[in-house]
């Protein structure tokens, strides 16, 4: 028998019917275009802008002098400083807190001894993460002591102890309410959002206006700077805890207490420990930054030594910063890979030999009077190190036959690159330059993004820096151009062969761990000062994690896409450019992203070996007392920051296309 398969009776097509077929197709058409409409819109308001507002920087009538009442606010904390019950009841005794705490730390530090010190290093090392990190630990420390560093570095260990300790428990805190609250979130991402694209500088010269010069100021300056990535860290873990497990504790009866302590903190534990190396490497880099404003320690040597360039001293300075942070992020990076693993059977037992192994070694130390390192195991390498600036400054600085010397390379960015970029920008009318921020932020992202790069950018002309703040992006955008030339190549080519991934690892590991400040170290060396140096600088800063990010995003494409491009006979160039670049094209624009912020926190470093601008102003500020000067630019280091910030970052918007489907 065959069966007989009946359709059911149509109905006529409509108006309504074809309108709404025809609505997601133009939707979808609309969308691809996005950035021709953008573009046709700013080639006809630059036209209309041109014939109805002229041309110029930004209008003296729209600035707004400050210098006034910032003069009279600061002439107010001073006079009031050691008299208001604001500093007497309160902030008073948050200064001596601080201090009570750092020396509290560094007396118990030279207590232990060299010896002590050491030993608890590598023990602590070696429970965390095995024999190799515990040599590592031992040789580092050793290290500082063989350059003669052995008391600064004890002194910025200290202060990186308690500054660490408070960044954790104040990130910790804001952590726990974005966490747990959907409104507080909401009200935090803006100001961390600030807070992570603002520049180590910009914090230093409120902190020193209320503290004074001195470690106080270092150590809150540090915890501001340092406790944000800990907050968001640890918002991240609480908001992704699973639902299933959440909700399991829910019905046995359990209060939001103990939901919280036994199920959300317990699975945030990776978030947690992470938020505590990324602030233990964000306070190190601050603590060295601090010492502009009387941290002591290693930041110290580095900023005297920078000062009267000598960099044999600076070098002497700059390597146990380095080696210390390296420490520091081996052993957090190993304490956070073995959570979740169960402990080894004898793993008290081991924390108790390693205590009293230390404690043995400190009293030795104290019986035999050898607390402080010896003098006679120490290295003078600054003057072999001068000695080799001085050879590279009599051969490469200039004079090298067919390349020229690192000075020439200097001069020439600076005339070719540089100059034209700053005075192109400076020469753009003030509307030309807002229309093409908003432009861009509107093509990347929505027009929330657009609306808040363009009022960043009009901060600027508001505050009277319009033509350093353009000075400061020219420097910017060069060293992102480089940046992004080399991280991009780099990553692609690190990407796709094994072997020059793993050799370049352990470089990417040292650079990413350097503090900012140690950079200059080299630059002022190999270029002499100026603007250059500063966008050398910047440039090495921001290049791991532009390396890094593309590597990882490459590396990352889906193998079905891949193997699919190879069996429809796709070479390894088609391979690249039409599967790989564009299925990683969002770890590529969070590569950008970070050159950026990266980028632009290193530039403003530069005024102090002459990049000018707007460090320049921060640094002066900071140097003088100058409030009005110094704040101004810190508001507009922010207010370029966030431009930036938002101009590459990405949004997550329901496209038009979407919203037709």
């Amino acid at each position: 028998m065959t069966a007989t398969v009946t359709s059911a009776p149509s109905r006529p097509t409509t108006a309504s019917d074809t309108a709404s077929d025809t609505a997601p197709g133009a939707l979808r058409a609309l969308a691809r275009h996005r950035g021709r409409l953008i573009g046709a819109g700013v080639a006809v308001a630059l036209v209309l802008g041109a014939v109805l507002l002229g041309g110029g920087s930004w209008p003296a009538s729209l600035a707004v002098d400050l210098s006034g009442p910032l003069e009279r606010t600061s002439d107010w904390i001073v006079d009031n400083r050691d008299g208001h019950p604001l500093f007497l009841y309160f902030l008073g005794h948050v200064s001596n807190v601080v201090v009570v705490s750092v020396r509290a730390v560094y007396l118990l530090l030279l207590a232990l001894g060299w010896a002590g010190v050491t030993a608890a290093a590598g023990l602590v090392a070696w429970r965390v993460a095995g024999l190799r990190l515990a040599l590592t630990s031992v040789a580092a420390f050793g290290a500082c002591g063989l350059l003669g560093m052995w008391v600064p570095t004890m002194q910025t260990l200290a202060l990186m102890v308690v500054a660490v300790a408070a960044s954790v428990l104040l990130g910790g805190l804001l952590g726990l309410a974005a966490g747990l609250s959907d409104r507080m979130n909401r009200i935090l991402r803006p100001v961390l959002d600030t807070m992570q694209v603002l520049p180590a500088f910009a914090y230093l010269l409120p902190v020193v206006l209320v503290f004074g010069i001195g470690v106080p100021a270092a150590v809150l300056a540090t915890v501001v700077y340092a406790a944000p990535p800990m907050a968001r860290l640890t918002a991240l873990g609480l908001r992704g805890a699973d639902a299933g497990v959440m909700e399991a504790a829910a019905s046995l009866g359990a209060t939001g207490r103990q939901r919280l302590l036994t199920a959300r903190l317990p699975l945030a534990r990776k978030e947690l420990l992470l938020g505590v190396n990324q602030s233990i490497m964000m306070a190190l880099g601050m603590a060295v930054i601090a010492s502009v404003i009387g941290a002591g320690g290693l930041g110290d040597r580095v900023y005297q030594a920078l000062a009267s360039v000598d960099v044999g001293a600076a070098l002497a300075a700059g390597v146990p910063i380095v080696l210390l942070a390296i420490v520091l992020d081996r052993v957090t990076a190993a304490a956070g890979e073995r959570i979740g693993t169960p402990p080894a059977p004898r793993s008290r037992l081991g924390w108790t030999l390693a205590l009293v192994t230390t404690a043995v070694v400190a009293v030795a130390g104290r019986l035999t009077d050898r607390l402080t390192w010896p003098d006679a195991w120490t290295v003078d390498t600054a003057e072999p190190v001068n000695s080799a600036v001085d050879w590279m400054t009599a051969h490469l600085y200039s004079g090298v036959p067919l390349v020229g010397g690192t000075a020439d390379w200097a001069g020439r960015f600076t005339t070719w690159v540089l100059n034209p970029l700053r005075d192109g920008l400076q020469w753009l009318p003030w509307w030309a330059v807002l229309l093409t921020v908003g432009a861009l932020a509107l093509f990347i992202g929505t027009w929330r993004t657009a609306v808040t790069a363009v009022l960043a950018m009009a901060a600027i002309g508001v505050l009277g820096v319009w033509d350093p703040a353009l000075d400061t992006l020219s420097q910017v955008l060069a060293a992102v151009a480089v940046t992004l030339l080399l991280g991009f190549a780099l990553g692609i080519a690190a990407a796709r062969s094994t072997r020059l991934g793993r050799a370049l690892r352990p470089v990417l590991d040292v650079f990413q761990t350097m503090p900012q400040f140690v950079y200059l170290i080299p630059v002022v060396a190999l270029f002499g000062v100026g603007r250059a140096p500063a966008v050398a600088a910047a440039v090495v800063y921001a290049l791991p994690a532009v390396v890094r990010i593309t590597a990882q995003g490459v590396r990352g494409v889906d193998p079905a896409a891949m193997e699919s491009s190879r069996s429809l006979g796709a070479t390894g160039r088609q391979q690249l450019f039409q599967v790989q670049l564009p299925l990683a094209r969002p770890a590529l624009l969070l590569a950008v992203n970070q050159g950026v912020v990266l980028v632009l926190a290193v530039v403003v470093i530069g005024g102090l070996v002459g990049g000018g601008a707007l460090g320049y102003d921060a640094v002066f500020g900071l140097a003088q007392g100058d409030l009005a000067t110094g704040l101004v630019a810190g508001a507009a280091i922010v207010c370029l920051g966030l431009m930036l910030d938002r101009v590459t970052q990405p949004t997550q918007r329901r496209d038009l296309a979407g919203k037709g489907a």
